[in-house]
């Protein structure tokens, strides 16, 4: 079973930048698809960004395309979710998921069956 960890977040100020990482143990996920979610208004979570196994298809929320980079390194087992130009609407708790197939339904919640502990993410202005 993988277990996910995740480091990174914080508080910065509106048009900052901020990385997280989100770095499997236990197991490798070279095969898994991974994404993040944070919460939103009326949804438990919202699908923000996710990238294939294989790392060759990445996908976005149309509110974060051009300011996040999701990317992933197999060698170290960790998936990075780079934010450029942050505002106040990308404050939420940022969770990292992942699921042992490929990005088939990958900004749905329930493929996901492993979940990191998620990390906070404070946009002042």
């Amino acid at each position: 079973q993988v277990q996910l960890v995740q480091s990174g977040g914080g508080l910065v100020q509106t048009g900052g930048s901020l990385r997280l990482s989100c770095a499997a143990s236990g197991r490798t996920f070279k095969t898994h698809c991974v994404a993040w979610f944070r919460p939103a208004p009326g949804e438990e979570r919202e699908f923000v960004s996710a990238i294939s196994w294989s790392g060759l298809r990445t996908f976005y929320i149309d509110s974060v395309k051009d300011r996040f980079t999701i990317s992933r390194n197999d060698t170290s087992n960790t998936v990075f979710l780079q934010m450029d130009g942050l505002n106040a609407e990308d404050t939420a708790v940022y969770y990292c998921a992942a699921k042992p197939d490929d990005y088939t339904d990958y900004d749905r919640i329930l493929p996901y069956n492993v979940w990191g502990q998620g990390t906070q993410v404070t946009v002042s202005s």
